[in-house]
């Protein structure tokens, strides 16, 4: 049924922007469209932590800390989600991940955000 594959993290300073990007480009448009995806981050040394979701039908959901700098969005088309993010924080270092939020799948390798002060 394939993976999602996460990718778009770096090294930016803090209030600055990244755009992650989470494909399923081995899924079917079948498979995909109906999938609830969701980002989440995991700290070294803590659990990995849910950060926002969009359903197959975009509505959206957010954790407090990111919410309101943080959007979700997704491309069915391109079997694709996005996380937005700007004015990052150095507390948003981390690696993110996403998956099905509600029927989960073996986890990716993320994709590594870093902000500096």
């Amino acid at each position: 049924q394939g993976q999602l594959v996460e990718s778009g993290g770096g090294l930016v300073q803090a209030g600055g922007s990244l755009r992650l990007t989470c494909t399923g480009s081995r899924m079917i448009t079948s498979v995909f469209n109906p999938i609830t995806v969701g980002w989440y981050r995991q700290v070294p040394g803590k659990q990995r932590e849910f950060i926002a979701s969009i359903s197959s039908d975009f509505r959206t959901n957010y954790r407090d800390p990111v919410n309101g700098r943080f959007t979700i969005s997704r491309d069915n088309a391109r079997k694709t989600v996005y996380l937005q993010m700007n004015s990052l924080r150095p507390e948003d270092t981390a690696i993110y991940y996403c998956n099905d939020v509600l029927a989960p799948r073996s986890w990716g390798k993320g994709t590594q955000v870093n902000v500096s002060p």
